[in-house]
Order: structure tokens, then sequence, then C-alpha cells
């Protein structure tokens, strides 16, 4: 039976309650952490402190909207456009509508925008592009893959090859960059819907591995970018000269605080409009063309974006003008220290609680404990993340502090997290690469990244090639933790057999009628 509207506006003012009771408990260990920074060891400005204290308000109340927002559209709405492409039974209609979702999509993405702003010598719009070319032509690529049953771990073996045979002639000061756009694609925007996409896709087959491949889409959408912004990387030659956009923010009084964040309102609610409106046409015309919902499943999903909108809109005003100067403004005094080896331990565990407050970790724990009907606890899936993070952000400022080159590191790491795929039951391979992915979200690329950057200019190293490449380093660390996770649960004998069971094998395409696709 379909719930009335006003039964729905009703529950979810309750499920809001809960929803910023969580993201409360989110935010709150790395607010302690700045605080004691602040209150011990680096001084920080009144106006900057209470700017970052409102921020986290803002951040709170931002991610309790937006991940009810998504709950009530974001996810059916990917879900629904998902079965229909399967449901035409068109290989081009699901080859056209995959490619052009996941470009136009990627193109309204803020962190990307953000990313952008920082490269220079490159024009925005050839990096916007061409990283959106890049997420639309691997979410095909994804989306083709659920549908023909391949592996997962022969593809991303397969491409992370190519990724860094090509990064090995790429130009270095382009090359963390090119890693960093993987990274920042799968924001808040386009991973709740790029895995409600999976799910739908996944529905429409009959066999019982279906939901498990439904995992995987963010996983091979991060390379896409990498690979594009690769080849940009040819054409254009930027000289090394990054310069850091943050301005730390000045406020005489409160009335000027507020003002800081009232003004920056208006420009952020024009980014989130921009980012909200190809989804919602997308979703308009197959509801016209294909879907034709009802009017309470409408009014339901016209709700949820609303507060997706409203949700996202506080989220990036608050990590923007509160978050992101005093995270520059720590990096900075911690960096200047006389033992700036301090700045390791430090980021260890900054980055083990600041990946507790992106949005899109949210939404992949969800959808992994509604999946696999609990058997991968959110608390384990939550800390082994942590820890992933934690690692990564650690080994950044080893790498800012000593020069080391980005390939050095990434590439053990990423041929450990491929030689675990042949161990691990696939639906962690699959969790695990697509963790990578949102655990570099927004609270990445306005807060670590900054941090980074302040760090760098302290020491006086070079931007381009050393603070570059932590959000990089934050997506890859959760590929071996996760898959660690995935032994440890298969090793315990508990007798999880929907995640434990081998799944590699495809199946033959005609095992059922649902699952033909014409050619």
């Amino acid at each position: 039976m379909l719930e009335h509207p006003k039964r729905t506006l009703k529950h979810s003012r309750t499920i809001l309650v809960e929803k910023v009771k969580e993201s409360l408990s989110s935010v709150l260990p790395i607010t302690g952490i700045v605080f004691l920074l602040c209150f011990t060891i680096v001084p920080v400005p009144n106006h900057l402190l209470l700017a970052f204290i409102l921020g986290a308000v803002f951040l709170v109340l931002g991610m309790g909207l937006f991940t009810l927002g998504t709950d009530m559209a974001m996810t059916p709405i990917g879900e629904h456009i998902g079965s229909a492409l399967t449901r035409s039974r068109k290989l081009w209609f699901v080859i056209a509508v995959g490619f052009l979702a996941g470009t136009i999509i990627t193109v309204t993405e803020p962190d990307l925008q953000v990313l952008a702003e920082q490269v220079p010598n490159v024009p925005n719009a050839a990096l916007i592009w061409s990283v959106a070319v890049g997420v639309g032509a691997f979410l095909v690529i994804a989306l083709l893959r659920i549908l023909l049953r391949i592996r997962l771990s022969y593809l991303l073996i397969g491409f992370y090859l190519l990724v860094f045979l090509i990064g090995a002639f790429v130009p270095s000061n382009f090359l963390a960059v090119a890693f960093d756009s993987g990274g920042v694609t799968t924001g808040p925007m386009t991973v709740p819907f790029i895995m409600a996409l999976g799910i739908g896709v996944a529905s429409t087959r009959s066999d019982s591995n279906a939901e498990n491949d439904s995992f995987g889409l963010v996983a091979l959408c991060s390379i896409g970018p990498i690979l594009a912004v690769m080849i940009l990387g040819f054409l254009y030659t930027p000289d090394g000269g990054y310069q850091s956009l943050i301005v730390l923010p000045s406020a005489a009084d409160s009335k000027e605080l507020w003002s800081l964040f009232w003004s920056a309102l208006p420009e952020y609610a024009h980014e989130v409009i921009l980012a909200l409106l190809p989804i919602l046409a997308f979703f308009l015309a197959f509801q016209i063309l294909k879907l034709r919902l009802d009017k309470n499943q409408m009014i339901r999903i016209c709700v949820g974006l609303f507060y997706t909108l409203l949700g996202l809109l506080l989220f990036l005003t608050g990590v923007n003008i509160g978050f992101m100067p005093v995270g520059n403004y720590l990096g900075q005094q911690l960096g200047a220290f006389g033992q700036n080896w301090i700045v390791i331990p430090i980021g260890a565990v900054i980055g083990y609680f600041i990946v507790a407050a992106e949005p899109a970790v949210h939404v992949l724990n969800k959808q992994v404990y509604e999946m696999t009907s609990g058997a991968i606890p959110k608390k384990a899936l939550s800390t082994s993340l942590s820890i992933g993070v934690a690692v990564s952000v650690s080994l950044a400022m080893l790498r800012i502090i000593l020069g080391i080159p980005i390939l050095y590191i990434l590439v053990p790491f990423y041929l450990l997290a491929a030689v675990l795929t042949f161990f691990v039951p696939p639906i962690f391979t699959a969790i695990a690469f697509d963790s990578g992915g949102v655990a570099s979200g927004p609270m990445t690329a306005t807060f670590l990244l900054p941090f980074a950057m302040g760090v760098c200019q302290a020491i006086g190293g070079d931007l381009a090639t050393d603070a570059f490449g932590v959000v990089a380093m934050v997506a890859m660390t959760p590929l071996i933790t996760i898959q660690i996770l995935g032994l440890f649960i298969r090793n315990s004998g508990d007798g999880r057999n929907k995640v434990t069971q081998d799944s590699s094998a495809p199946e033959s395409l005609s095992s059922g009628d649902s699952d033909i696709i014409e050619f």
C-alpha cells in the first residue's frame, strides 16, 4: 500500500532527527581533534576558530539532510533508471544512456570544480570535460560488466596496469593531479546515483550473484578520470607553479563572521542546483517515457530532492568557509615546526576520524548492510575504512616531508590490492574498490588537501608533485584494509554464505529470460 504524502512528510521529519544525530556523532571526533590542536600546540585566531565552529554546525545539519534526501530520492532514482535501462533489452540504449548520464552528472560534481580551480595552465572546462568523459565511458564498462557477468578483479587489474604504464610517461607535475581526479569525481552527487544504478541493473538478473555484482561501479568509474587526465597531460604542460587559492577568512565581529557564510550561500546554491538538474532531467525523461510512477512516489522523490539540495548547500558552505581555511592554517603551522615529522601521527589521527564525516561513506555503509542482510556489519566496514585512511594520510605526510614520488607508493600498494583479489570473496573486492572512491570525497578535498598544501608550503615543497596526491592516497589503502576484512570474515567460519560464496564464475547469459540483451 502506498504511503500518503502527509504521512511521508511526518515520517521524514522523524528520520531527519535520527540522521542529524548520526551526522553529529560523525563530525564530533574531527571537531574535537581540531579543538585539541588549537588549544595546545597550534594557536588559531579567534575568528578562524569561530568560523570552524559555525562550519561544523552547517556540516552536521547538511549531512543529516543529505543522507535523508539520498534515501528518499537519489537511491530510488538510480534504481528506477537502472531497471529501465536493462528492461529495454537494447544494448545500444544501455551504452548511450549510461555514457550520457555519467558524463553530465560528473560535470556538475562540486569536488571536481574545486580541483579544476587549483590546476594552472589548463582551462577549467578542458579538465572538467575530460574527467566527465572518462567517468561516462567507464560507467558504460561497469554496466556491461554486470550484464555480461565479467569478474570485477580482471577488469580492475587490467585497467590499473594500463594506468601505471601510461603514468610512467606522464609529466611528474601532472601525475598527482591525474590520480586525484579519480577520487574527487566520486563525490556526494555521483556516488548515490551510480551505486543505485548498479543495483537497478543487477536487479534484472535472475542468478544468485546479481546482488554481489551490483557493487564495483564506483571503483571502475574512478579509473576513467585518471586515464583521461593523463592523456590531457600530454596536451598541456603545467609549469609547476601551483598556487594555493585558499584565503583565510577575516572577521572583526560576529556579524561579519555570519556575513561570510551568508554571502557564500548563493554561490554554493548555484553549484548544487546545477548538480541536481541533470539528475532531475534524466529522471523526468524516464518518468515520461518509461517509468510512469504514481503521484505519491513522485511526491516522495521531489521532497527527497529538496532535502538533498538543502543538505548539500549547507554541507559545502560549512566545509569551504569553516573547514578548508582551518585545515590549511593547521598544516602551515605544523609544517613550520622544527620537528615537522609530527604531522605524520597527527595526519593519521585526522584521517582515521575524518572519513566518518564523508556523506558518500554513509551511503555505501547502508547499501552494503542492506545488500548483505547485515552479514557485513557497519562497524566492521567503518573501522576498516578508517584504518585505511589513517594509513593513507600518514603516508601522504611522509611523502611531502621526504619528497617521495607518488608512484613509489601507489604501485606497490595497488599491486598488493591486486594480489588480494585472488584470495578474498569477490564481493569484498568490489566493496573495497568502491570504498576507495567514496572515502575521497568533499572532506578530503576541502580539509585534507588544504592541510597537505599548508604543510607543503611551510617546508618549501612543490605543491604540484608533493601536496597533490593526498586524495589519490586516501582512495588507495581502503582497497587493502577492506579486503583483509574479507579474509577475516571468510576464515572466521561463521557460515555467512551470502558473503563468502565464490561468485567469480560467469554464468550463461541465457540462464534467465530477464538476462537477455540485444546486441
